[in-house]
């Protein structure tokens, strides 16, 4: 079968590969620590489950709007203007299936063939596969850990040209757990305003923040700023929601539309009562945030104290999100060798960081318990004492 050029474009997300050889090999009986998936090992929290089985007994099981529940679209809404500083209203926002088809279709919407998309790297696997499916042409701006794996406003400008559509910014970061800070926001938008750019802000993990992180979201710098700002986020990371797939868009009323129309054509609207409970999340008691919040701040310490402890590794502290990104280029092996023995042989399951568009790196979720970390750092450390 010959198949469509933009399908050979793109790679295969290595992350769902990763994980899901971690799960067959544990479902063959073998013991694996898996620092694989970006997804929260607790239960979405009760009050959540119960909106949801309410809906169900309600009926709420039936076609929706394909933008989204009028009262989710209302507290999203509602929640960026109180909490992000961002006078979005109710038609600024579509409901999408996770925080990923918010991208996939805001790419669509805006990107012409030809058209460049500025992504730093490392970057999260599939912004540039996005930019391909929509013919675009991705263009990576490389970071490094001396610049805590964050852009500069004179990298940003270095790399615009006549065919720049769009700059992917994310902060909390996939993969390194970097957070930009207030006054690097400040000096990104001034480039952003000055060359009329559009700005995607991912902030999907806006509330998994350590120490003394701050997030800002870019469009909240100015009036000016707000005007080219995208917001993309959802529900995943921040309430133990990954497997109800609710995200969302917030842009100008004319981006949405838009974007709804594709959303009409492709998946139509999120499952129904899914968004009943992405209500409660919102409404509800931030408590459950905090205390896994309170989880990740422990597990990080403990992970980030023992890559340290391994002198063939280094490591940046991450600021926020649930992420170590790991330099292993004193081992001499590529991210992908390097992960492949980890699994095989030390039965411990990381991603590549040639994913993230740096070989040279791995990246390591401790959204797990702290018996497995404990476990999994004691083979990572055989494992590269031996190579």
């Amino acid at each position: 079968m010959e198949l469509a050029t933009r399908v050979m474009r793109v790679t295969p997300s290595v992350t769902l590969m990763i994980d899901a050889k971690a799960k067959a090999m544990r479902a063959a009986g073998e013991d694996v620590c898996s620092f694989s998936a970006g997804e929260p090992d607790f239960d979405t929290p009760a009050h959540i489950r119960d909106a949801a089985k309410m809906a169900l007994d309600q009926g709420k099981t039936r076609y929706g709007p394909a933008a989204g529940e009028p009262a989710l679209r209302q507290a999203i809404a509602d929640k960026l203007r109180t909490e992000n500083h961002l006078p979005y209203t109710a038609e600024n926002i579509l409901v999408t299936n996770g925080g990923k088809q918010s991208l996939f279709n805001l790419m669509l919407a805006l990107i012409n063939p030809g058209d460049e998309v500025i992504i730093p790297a490392p970057y999260w696997v599939s912004y540039p596969e996005m930019v391909h499916l929509a013919s675009g042409t991705p263009v990576i701006v490389h970071t490094t850990a001396e610049t805590g794996y964050r852009i500069t406003p004179a990298q940003l400008e270095a790399a615009i040209t006549p065919k720049t559509r769009l700059f992917v910014l994310n902060s909390p970061s996939n993969p390194t757990g970097m957070v930009y800070t207030p006054a690097e926001i400040r000096a990104l938008a001034e480039v952003v305003v000055r060359h009329r750019l559009w700005v995607v802000s991912d902030e999907i993990y806006e509330k998994i923040l350590y120490d003394e992180a701050e997030h800002l979201s870019i469009g909240a710098v100015s009036d000016a700023a707000f005007s080219y700002t995208i917001v993309s986020s959802g529900f995943a990371k921040a309430y133990a929601m990954t497997g109800w797939r609710v995200g969302y868009l917030a842009g100008s009323a004319e981006l949405i539309k838009a974007t709804t129309k594709i959303q009409g054509h492709s998946t139509s609207n999120v499952c129904t009562f899914a968004q009943y409970g992405a209500i409660a999340a919102l409404q509800g008691s931030q408590d459950c945030v905090a205390q896994m919040l309170a989880a990740f701040r422990q597990r990080r310490q403990r992970m980030y104290a023992g890559i340290t402890g391994i002198p063939q590794l280094r490591c940046v502290q991450p600021q926020g999100a649930f992420y170590l990104f790991v330099d292993i280029a004193k081992t001499g092996l590529s991210s992908v060798e390097f992960c492949d023995r980890l699994l095989e042989e030390a039965k411990v399951a990381t991603i590549p960081g040639k994913a993230f568009g740096m070989d040279d790196h791995i990246r390591l979720s401790y959204a797990t318990d702290i018996e497995t970390i404990e476990k999994g750092l004691e083979r990572l450390a055989a494992f590269v004492a031996q190579l």
